[in-house]
């Protein structure tokens, strides 16, 4: 890691920009909250791109996928979950591209995120298979966002 930054400081950078808080777009199913992000990787500082090994681009965003369980008390609390899913244009012919998803901690929270390819002023349809609760069926979560390539 960077002299200067520490460990602490980059793991809060990088729940501030991946982390459930800070999504503001989730699924309610139930008693889950399937939160969700994609954010262009040339937006993660240097230091903690490097430490969790995702590769800082203008062409490549980053989807987080998180899950929170709502218990009775009011309080909420991370799960681990498992994410399938494909991204591709909004056309019928365009060609869905499958995600790869790989869990990422910061603290407490446990996320699945997924890096790919992106085109500068292209609506993109995201197309998720979350596993929120191994005695049921996946929840679909689709969504539909548009990147810009900073040059």
């Amino acid at each position: 890691m960077k002299p200067g930054i520490p460990a602490f400081l980059a793991a809060a950078i990088l729940a501030l920009l991946v982390g459930p808080a800070a999504a503001q777009q989730y699924e309610q199913i139930g008693n889950y909250q399937i939160h969700y992000s994609a954010v262009n990787t040339s937006f993660l500082p240097e230091a903690v791109a490097r430490e969790h090994g995702i590769q800082r681009s203008t062409a490549m965003a980053l989807l987080n996928v998180s899950v929170l369980e709502e218990r009775e008390d009011g309080t909420t609390r991370a799960l681990p979950t498992t994410v399938n899913g494909t991204v591709g244009g909004l056309g019928s012919s365009d060609a869905r591209t499958p995600l790869s998803f790989r869990t990422l901690r910061s603290g407490d929270v446990p996320s699945q995120i997924a890096v790919f390819r992106i085109h500068d002023d292209e609506a993109m349809r995201f197309d998720l298979e979350v596993l929120h609760d191994r005695n049921a069926e996946p929840a679909r979560v689709s969504f539909i966002q548009r990147f810009y390539i900073d040059r």
